[in-house]
């Protein structure tokens, strides 16, 4: 099958570089795609009474810090990588999950490749796994690369 959008989800930690070799390899089989790199920063929320509203629609700047830092990040990752992509996005979301939906979605992605670490006992319990959460709910063809566990 022959793939025009495909797009990489990264958290930027040290073993996303096995997903981006493997994503690079499926990238350079294709022709004429595009490759598209995205990292969600998960949005701060407010409490207003019993409401919790996400940050970013308040204020403009609130995770700015924390965008930068991800874009200096996702520029040192994609450098390291070799990875000549078309478009790369750090954007805030609720959860990675909706991001990623959303993202892939509004783009015509027909590929995400996502890694997955590997979580056991309540660990899997309560963070889960970012890729089990969109699986359900996204349109496109997803290659889930697992990893061990999750490193800093």
């Amino acid at each position: 099958m022959s793939y025009q959008h495909i797009l990489l989800v990264t958290d930027l930690r040290s073993d996303a570089d096995i997903v981006a070799q493997k994503t690079k390899r499926i990238f350079s089989l294709q022709q004429d795609a595009k490759l598209s790199v995205l990292h969600i920063v998960k949005d701060t929320m407010v409490g207003f009474g019993y409401e919790l509203v996400p940050a970013s629609s308040l204020y403009k700047e609130v995770d700015d810090v924390r965008c930068q830092d991800a874009q200096a990040n996702m520029a040192k990752f994609l450098t390291r990588n070799g990875l000549d992509v078309e478009n790369s996005e750090v954007t805030t979301a609720i959860s990675s999950s909706e991001g990623i939906i959303n993202y892939a979605n509004k783009n015509a992605v027909d590929l995400l490749i996502i890694g997955r670490h590997e979580r056991h006992g309540l660990s899997a319990w309560i963070n889960g796994a970012t890729a089990d959460s969109i699986l359900p709910n996204i349109q496109c063809d997803i290659l889930v690369v697992k990893l061990d566990k999750p490193v800093k």
